[in-house]
């Protein structure tokens, strides 16, 4: 036998041998990114920040919002905590919307019947249909009929005001503390002992206002409420009958304005809260702090001035790849040309670079997005096509505006017994092959 093709034998079949000992059976799955230790650095520059006007408002907090993303556009004093007054009843009326049945029965309880003023004055005793008093409490902003929702709702006014809290938790809201349903100005003492105050964001507050107009389930119902102008009803036993007005005078003022609410109390001020889609483009403001009498009107020229910025100064910009993703590295896989000692690396994509079904993004001049890629360093194998690897972070001006997921295009296969055996096999034979002519 030859010595040479001998040699080469055994150590081809060492070094399989090591490589399976290695990469063992090849068990253990790729399928979770988040368990990679490292990611790599973002593809795209940092993105330069752009000055902040100072816009000539009377409120004491006042924020800009963008309706499709909840990216801050504007503003002031925005995380300032304060007391909200009625723009508390955009949370009382969305869950109403979501928890409630608006053909239940709704009693007003003696607590009820005692709300001061703004109110809808029915008796104790009377009873209505709960879809009804949506519309007196978001027209009229009652406060008895702010009672009697949440006591339809959720038995009595402490449960819901929890619910109002679970909420608000859930939309990212970290500085709002509910406490009435109608914003009353209100303060307790929680569960550890703390004082807190009814009371919220700016920033808070246009979020709620964000969810109501566009991400609850209820949006339409919600809209529908607050857009009416004028709603009669009368009790179920038909005792008393009752008209309301839409005193948010700000849905005529500006095209586009889809819903909004008002709010006072002597330690909040005037409050404003709504929202606006114009040419595709979605904008919410949140107004605390809005003056005190005589400045009724304060609210609405601060309105004005914000949408006004947004309209004039923002525009739509198409979320943009950074072009193509490289391969990553699979441990214990086997390479895609089969051959031991290369390494192998599985192509991965975005399901969404054909379709086109990445968000636009408001965006005005001198602001960049800036993508950051959460990808592992290594995969181990198996590796199976469309699963998913990492993603893509869009971030704007430091907040991030979308992610996209990053997926597998191709299987990887890993190392195993067979695979190596067909590698020493066809070493084998391809040197014996190759030695065959000289031993002739």
């Amino acid at each position: 036998m030859d010595i040479k093709k001998s040699f080469s034998g055994y150590i081809l079949i060492l070094f399989c041998a090591g490589l399976f000992g290695i990469f063992g059976w090849g068990a253990r799955g790729a399928q979770e990114y988040a368990a990679a230790e490292d990611a790599r650095p973002a593809q795209s520059k940092v993105s330069s920040l752009s000055q902040t006007p100072q816009l000539k408002l009377n409120a004491q907090s006042a924020v800009l919002m963008d309706g499709e993303t909840g990216r801050i556009l504007y503003g002031k004093e925005a995380d300032l905590v304060r007391p909200m007054a009625s723009t508390t009843k955009i949370m009382t009326c969305i869950l109403a919307l979501e928890q409630g049945n608006l053909e239940d029965e709704a009693e007003v309880s003696s607590y009820a019947a005692g709300q001061p003023k703004v109110h809808l004055g029915a008796p104790a005793g009377r009873r209505f249909r709960l879809g009804d008093l949506l519309y007196s409490l978001m027209l009229e902003s009652h406060n008895d009929s702010a009672v009697m929702v949440a006591e339809s709702v959720a038995g009595d006014v402490k449960t819901f005001a929890a619910m109002m809290n679970e909420k608000a938790e859930k939309l990212g809201c970290e500085n709002t503390w509910f406490i009435t349903p109608n914003g009353l100005d209100a303060k307790e003492t929680d569960e550890k002992g703390k004082e807190r105050l009814h009371s919220t964001t700016a920033r808070d507050l246009a979020a709620i206002m964000r969810y109501c107009t566009w991400g609850s389930p209820k949006s339409q119902e919600f809209l529908r409420i607050t857009q009416t102008q004028n709603y009669y009803f009368t009790d179920l036993d038909k005792k008393g009958s009752y008209s309301c007005v839409n005193h948010n005078a700000f849905l005529t003022m500006m095209e586009g304005v889809l819903s909004g609410k008002t709010g006072f109390t002597g330690g909040a001020g005037y409050s404003y809260v709504a929202s606006m889609e114009k040419d595709g483009r979605k904008y919410v403001i949140a107004l605390l702090g809005c003056g005190w009498p005589p400045h009724k009107t304060y609210k609405w020229k601060d309105a004005r001035a914000l949408f006004d910025y947004g309209l004039k100064e923002y525009h739509h910009e198409e979320l943009k790849t950074p072009g193509k993703l490289e391969p990553i590295l699979v441990d214990r896989g086997i390479p895609g040309d089969g051959q031991i000692g290369h390494e192998a690396r599985v192509e991965i994509g975005l399901k969404g670079e054909a379709g086109g079904t990445r968000p636009r993004v408001l965006v005005k001049a001198g602001e960049q997005i800036q993508i950051k890629a959460e990808l592992p360093q290594k995969l181990t194998a198996p590796v199976q096509k469309g699963a998913k690897i990492g993603q893509l972070v869009y971030i704007l001006e430091g907040t991030e505006v979308y992610k996209e997921p990053v997926y597998a295009m191709e299987d990887i296969k890993p190392i195993d017994v067979r695979w190596c055996l067909r590698q020493i096999f066809s070493r084998f034979f391809f040197y014996k092959n190759l030695q065959n002519p000289l031993e002739k």
